[in-house]
């Protein structure tokens, strides 16, 4: 099932399409959201906006932290820190931000393996503030 979860991240930051295509469980209806965004509802849909991400995102990098793991027959999910590492318009030389959002994506067992049937991403939001100090 982890193979799975590494699949959709692997499908993220190769931008390629087919693979993502290939993450999804295209029925019952899939469910994305993305951190900020409202939720895209519906396999066709989603791989329409898919494109549209990776048309948009020229590099992206996901480095995962704090996974846990729940498998229960043949529903299973994987809850994560995804820390990110993005560029901006263009090619990575330009410059790279970085940003983190917790994710749960839910998994699916079926005859061909675990698929992905919803994933949401939730942006972490610091405070930009300074702790202060006990004296």
């Amino acid at each position: 099932m982890l193979n799975a979860n590494t699949s959709f991240y692997n499908a993220f930051e190769a931008g390629d399409l087919d693979l993502m295509a290939a993450v999804w469980l295209p029925e019952p209806d899939p469910v994305c959201i993305h951190p900020g965004n409202a939720a895209i509802y519906g396999y066709s849909e989603m791989m329409r906006a898919w494109a549209m991400i990776f048309a948009n995102t020229p590099y992206i990098q996901f480095f995962l932290t704090d996974v846990q793991v729940r498998v229960d027959e043949d529903v299973a999910y994987v809850t994560c820190t995804e820390n990110v590492l993005s560029s901006g318009d263009g090619a990575p030389e330009e410059g790279f931000a970085g940003g983190k959002a917790l994710a749960t994506n839910v998994f699916r067992k079926t005859s061909t393996g675990w698929r992905l049937w919803i994933h949401h991403a939730s942006p972490v939001l610091s405070s930009g503030g300074q702790q202060e100090e006990a004296e």
